[in-house]
């Protein structure tokens, strides 16, 4: 591995390290991207191995392909069968082909087994054994056109995974870089949750004062999309319960709520329609509303009473309605002392099975220091990023389960 690709290997995750991807570029505009797409790989764990058409090679020059994955770049198939070598069946191979962005041209010879540009033989090379992904990116007529809709249907139901596109402009733009490092990730990722069923709450409830004022906390709700996003990398089925405003996540199945009432309802819904195996209560719930809410924007200047009344205690309905289920609980306090003990309180009135303590330094920030407190021990990890923290959590209930 070259000097500058060392610098930015796996600084980001350790979730694609062992992972060798090909990164199969057709002559697309949106070709100018993949430098920056073979980057984020890497800051994964990834090895990446760029392929790429003649076309491709008139919008992106092989040499900043070559510089963005430390590895030399194909142009052209020859004698050294640079195909094979990347994507036949052996032991060394590619663990996924990734084409990207694809045109409207190549997803269509794809779709009939014509190879005459190194991507195209590099992917045919690759059927069945090896995993495909394409990221489409053309006008978007071109993309409606039935034709190619056929082909790119004639594929999924091959198997092959097509991420995005985004409809833009009159164009159907590639997806975003996060969004393809996130499906990668997600395609590669041990399923060490398959078949399980997972509901995550994220973020901070709001309580209106009036229609456009409302009482909130500083939680972001990076901690509770870090934990559907784990799990949804872990195989399992995930639905997000997050609050209007919180992080954004690219979790499939969400449900936005804003009130403590409307999370309520949410979770109850999904708790009485489906059977769960695991519920994470990560979002920070409002634990007081005003007893009134004005109708009617209240004028400013004067001086105005607040009468609060206390939220339903949302934790505590989850066992009524799924007594089997495991229940992760969170507990925020001022300071560490405090936390154990109000944990342990949690697991003794709501039936928790887990309960995340952190202080309340978490609160938007992109680190945590967390305590683990289950029955029978107390488990303090030190202060890490949100990613690594929930695998750490995930990796408990997995022990758990």
């Amino acid at each position: 591995m070259l000097h500058h690709v060392k610098l930015i290997y796996a600084t980001k995750s350790r979730k694609l390290v062992g992972k060798k991807i090909v990164l199969a570029i057709p002559g697309s505009i949106a070709a100018v991207e993949c430098v920056k797409l073979a980057r984020e790989l890497i800051r994964h764990g990834a090895e990446v191995h760029a392929v790429m058409s003649e076309s491709a090679t008139k919008i992106i020059h092989p040499y900043a392909m070559e510089f963005a994955t430390g590895n030399p770049v194909v142009t052209e198939i020859t004698g050294f069968i640079e195909h094979v070598e990347l994507a036949g069946e052996h032991e060394n191979k590619a663990d996924l082909i990734l084409v990207c962005p694809a045109t409207a041209n190549t997803i269509s010879k794809i779709a009939c087994g014509i190879d005459d540009t190194p991507v195209t033989t590099v992917v045919t090379t690759a059927f069945p054994h090896t995993p495909i992904m394409i990221a489409p990116a053309m006008h978007e007529s071109m993309y409606k056109h039935p034709i190619v809709r056929e082909n790119i249907e004639k594929l999924k139901k091959l198997g092959v995974e097509f991420i995005g596109p985004r409809i833009e402009e009159g164009k159907a733009k590639v997806a975003t870089i996060d969004e393809i490092v996130y499906r990668v990730i997600r395609k590669l990722h041990p399923k060490t949750l398959k078949g399980k069923r997972v509901l995550v709450t994220a973020g901070a409830t709001r309580e209106y004062i009036d229609p456009i004022r409302f009482i909130t906390n500083a939680s972001s709700g990076k901690m509770g999309v870090a934990l559907a996003e784990e799990a949804d990398f872990r195989g399992a089925e995930v639905t997000l319960i997050k609050t209007k405003g919180s992080a954004p996540s690219f979790v499939e199945n969400q449900v936005e709520v804003e009130t403590v009432e409307e999370m309520l309802a949410a979770i109850e819904e999904e708790l009485s329609r489906k059977k769960y195996d695991v519920v994470i209560m990560a979002a920070a719930v409002s634990d007081f509303r005003p007893k009134v809410k004005a109708q009617e924007k209240i004028k400013s200047g004067q001086r105005i009473l607040l009468e609060l009344e206390p939220t339903p205690k949302i934790i505590d309905r989850i066992k009524e309605i799924q007594p089997d289920v495991f229940l992760v609980g969170f507990k925020a306090e001022t300071s560490m002392d405090k936390l154990v003990d109000e944990a342990k309180r949690q697991i003794e009135r709501a039936k928790s099975d887990m309960v995340v303590g952190n202080t309340l330094e978490a609160f938007g920030s992109e680190e945590n220091k967390v305590v683990i407190v289950t029955k029978g021990r107390v488990k303090d990890l030190p202060k890490m990023k949100k990613r690594e923290l929930a695998e750490k959590i995930w990796n408990e209930i997995e022990r758990l389960l």
